[in-house]
């Protein structure tokens, strides 16, 4: 098979696509893989690196190539949760060039894709929040602002595993009488087939519950907030808040106030299809921006990374339309599989980096 034009890759942190496109924008072959939640080792570190190579491996044998003769593509775009600070840029491209995978590359941070993803327009404001949170920023030309996206340290806030995490923190505090009562403290043991929240606790010091697992409380933060729980609202009213900051600051310093630009929400945490979390996040944001425009993103985001492939490659209207049109979740979904990793030693310290599922 000739070489693929372009080879488009979103790696949040639950999973990771792979898409191999011709220029005329058909896809060749396409596959995700399953990774669990959170990237494992240092951003472009042969163990950070490992999904990425399996997802792309997948990819090309679903297009009938072989998997192992590389280059596989002229242009590879990789759009990584684990791409958060410069430095974290330089060793991806270095161990891409190394491994020649394309024989072009771009590498960029995930939430890049969900903006490109969510609008036909190559500048607006992209704010991933799925396991952890980031947003990044494109001005018409073609000035760029993101955040670094690693954690508290710097400065950041919200995402599944901290929503979780905070859900368990206010269930054990209504339990043990530090805290407000809430309906949490049943909700949450429930949903791990427990009866108290200590339970919990204790399973994830034993290390029996995995600590990603606590991103599955999202879900049950929400249906509580639906229940008019005060602590729980409190919760996502932080988090919708902390999406409003990050956007308008990101707006702010492309000097986007007056323009019309796309707000495009990407991640689990925007599924929850309350429509009060996303009311209050789209009134923040055109108090600041009144002409802004705020989607929720419905696309797989490695749509958005083969879009910014095709802007590359100066590619015909015609392939972005066949690209949104042939790559789908259900495309995607048809063409998972699950990866194996090793399960981590119960003494090994555990590391958390902020990133998009």
């Amino acid at each position: 098979m000739k070489r693929a034009a372009v080879l488009a890759v979103d790696g949040g942190g639950s999973k990771v696509d792979a898409v191999l496109i011709r220029r005329d924008g058909t896809v060749l072959g396409a596959a995700r893989i399953a990774t669990g939640a959170g990237s494992d080792g240092v951003p472009g570190e042969d163990e950070h690196m490992r999904p990425i190579v399996e997802a792309t491996r997948a990819a090309a044998r679903v297009a009938g190539c072989d998997p192992a003769a590389a280059p596989l593509a002229d242009l590879g775009v990789f759009c990584l949760s684990g791409a958060d600070l410069p430095v974290d840029d330089r060793r991806i491209v270095r161990w891409l060039r190394r491994h020649e995978i394309a024989i072009e590359d771009v590498v960029r941070n995930d939430s890049f894709a969900v903006l490109r993803a969510g609008t036909e327009r190559s500048w607006g404001i992209g704010v991933v929040c799925g396991f952890g949170t980031n947003c990044s920023g494109v001005a018409p030309d073609g000035r760029v602002t993101r955040f670094p996206a690693i954690g508290p340290v710097s400065g950041d806030f919200g995402g599944g595993i901290e929503l979780g995490t905070l859900s368990l923190w206010h269930a054990i505090r209504a339990e043990d009488g530090r805290g407000e009562r809430t309906i949490l403290r049943t909700l949450v043991p429930t949903h791990f087939g427990m009866r108290r929240p200590s339970q919990v606790m204790e399973a994830l010091y034993r290390g029996t519950l995995r600590e990603h697992r606590l991103t599955e409380l999202t879900p049950v933060l929400f249906r509580a907030a639906r229940r008019n729980d005060r602590i729980a609202r409190d919760v996502v009213w932080r988090q919708a808040d902390e999406i409003v900051a990050m956007a308008t600051v990101a707006i702010r310093r492309l000097r986007m106030q007056r323009l019309d630009v796309d707000v495009v929400l990407g991640g689990g945490v925007f599924q929850s299809g309350w429509q009060p979390f996303l009311e209050r996040i789209e009134s923040g944001i055109r108090a600041f921006a009144p002409d802004a425009r705020v989607l929720v993103l419905d696309a797989p985001p490695v749509v958005g990374a083969a879009l910014i492939g095709l802007d590359h490659i100066d590619a015909r209207e015609a392939a972005y339309r066949r690209v949104r049109a042939s790559l789908t979740h259900e495309r995607l979904a048809a063409k998972t599989a699950a990866r194996r990793r090793p399960r981590p030693r119960r003494d090994a310290p555990r590391t958390r980096r902020r990133e998009e599922s």
